[in-house]
């Protein structure tokens, strides 16, 4: 699919389009303050969400080691319809950037209402999976004890679809705007009363009955809600009523809806089937052992520490690829994209190392009172599964910068057929073949590894090649 508006050289070669008001606006000097001014909020926002499924685990190992188990393939299985809708209503940003980047900021408003229809339908819609639960994890065969416990966290999860759907649609469009600390804000909302409730409801506190896992799963909803309502309260304020016509703009546009399907569609595919590959590759780790299926959840919970803040950086760079090719200015964008993989390299080499010098650092906060033979095997394999994570960690860095750059450009569909092409053959069949055949977890670690660095390789390849710097996600301007 050939998403490009015009030739690259000429936008090369273009000086930033002119405002609405016939204005033009500044070329931008680019560099790391740059990145970094708008990353940084969006890195803070990113561990929150770390921090808030930290603590859920955390509170969950100290209530029931079985409870933390069965959170970790719940929430994954949750992901795989789910990140497909969130992805696509968080695409608002690089219409919103696009958008202010060519003068047009009346355009964002009504970009953000066709993310929020989509928001609505979709997240109503995921509550038709609730009778789903109980036979998919039945299918999956985990024993029964774990299976109730799974189908009641999925329960509650489906609950949250339409209030995260909605905080990914409000944070687009202020983190496309640039104003990347009211998307911080809308997290540490949500992560408050998250954390207040889990600690209430799982335990049952302060009067509350005691819920267990189902407490974690309720919290998370009404944390969520309490994103949404906040982020609709700003996103209709006077000065984004004025600015980006957030209040004028609410008509269903069937244009730009289906231009925000075309674009953002693809990228939430890419994530699917990255999800759909990683959880087929959970699950069969489950088939090695109680044990491995432990340690692997473990230690991928333990690599969101690491993985999820530097979603705040790729996001940054989507920003900014998409803005400066709103302005014109693909040598900025490339600019920004390389700057982000170093900035992301830097930190995730750091992390890397630490996995392997000091492993007790990561582990021993699951551990609480818990002096069981069952928690020191899984924390024993834990121990050598992170020299797997540290080994791809630098490939996931660039993974996300690039994918996400790639995305800011409107790159979509390619980066769905690198996920599409590799994650099942490199790395979900050969794992299933380790367990059939006895090779061992080991080999199953190593295939996922193979896969990430295949996959950054692809992504680095199509960076270079250029094709991205004439693609825009946003229609050409009308001249009178």
């Amino acid at each position: 699919m050939r998403n490009d508006v015009t030739d690259t050289d000429d936008l090369a070669l273009a000086p930033p389009p002119p405002t609405e008001t016939g204005e033009p606006l500044p070329i931008p000097r680019a560099g790391l303050g740059t990145l970094l001014a708008l990353a940084w909020p969006l890195i803070v926002s990113s561990s929150f969400t770390t921090i808030q499924i930290t603590i859920d685990r955390l509170f969950l190992s100290w209530y029931d080691v079985d409870a933390a188990s069965a959170a970790v393939p719940t929430l994954t299985i949750f992901w795989l319809p789910f990140v497909l809708l969130w992805m696509t209503a968080g695409y608002v940003a690089t219409f919103a950037a696009q958008y202010s980047g060519a003068g047009r900021p009346q355009r964002v408003g009504p970009a953000v209402w066709q993310g929020i229809y989509f928001s609505v339908v979709s997240g109503l819609a995921m509550l038709l999976l609730i009778p789903v639960g109980a036979p998919l994890f039945e299918w999956i065969g985990h024993d029964a004890h774990l299976q109730d416990l799974e189908v009641k966290f999925f329960r509650c999860l489906c609950w949250f679809a339409l209030p995260g759907l909605l905080v990914a649609t409000f944070s687009a469009f202020f983190s496309g705007r640039g104003e990347s600390s009211v998307v911080m804000i809308l997290n540490a909302v949500g992560l408050v009363v998250t954390a207040a409730l889990d600690y209430c409801w799982i335990f049952g506190r302060l009067g509350f009955p005691e819920l267990g896992i189902e407490g974690a799963g309720w919290a998370t909803v009404t944390g969520a809600w309490a994103s949404a309502v906040v982020g609709l309260g700003l996103f209709l304020r006077r000065r984004y009523r004025e600015e980006n016509a957030t209040a004028s703009g609410w008509r269903f546009d069937p244009a730009l809806f289906k231009r925000l399907m075309r674009y953002g569609l693809p990228s939430g595919l890419q994530w699917a089937l990255d999800i759909t590959a990683f959880s087929a590759f959970i699950v069969l780790t489950g088939k090695f052992g109680a044990g491995e299926f432990g340690a692997t959840s473990l230690v991928l919970t333990i690599n969101n520490l690491a993985f999820i803040p530097m979603l705040g950086v790729g996001q940054a760079v989507a920003i900014l690829v998409g803005k400066s090719l709103g302005e014109n200015r693909p040598d900025v964008a490339a600019r920004m994209t390389s700057l982000g993989i170093l900035v992301a390299g830097a930190y995730m080499g750091f992390i890397a190392i630490l996995y392997v010098a000091m492993p007790s650092v990561f582990i021993v906060p699951f551990q609480g009172d818990n002096d069981s033979v069952k928690w020191q095997a899984i924390s024993e394999r834990v121990v050598v599964l992170l020299w797997f994570v540290a080994a791809f960690s630098v490939f996931d860095a660039a993974n996300i910068v690039l994918s996400f750059g790639l995305r800011g450009a409107g790159d979509t569909v390619f980066v769905s057929l690198v996920s599409l092409f590799l994650a099942w053959p490199v790395m979900v069949v050969p794992t299933w073949l380790a367990w059939k055949y006895n090779w061992g977890l080991y080999w199953a670690w190593a295939f996922a590894s193979i896969y990430i660095g295949l996959q950054a390789a692809c992504f680095l390849v199509r960076f270079w090649g250029g094709k991205w710097k004439a693609m825009r996600v946003i229609e050409p301007a009308v001249v009178d």
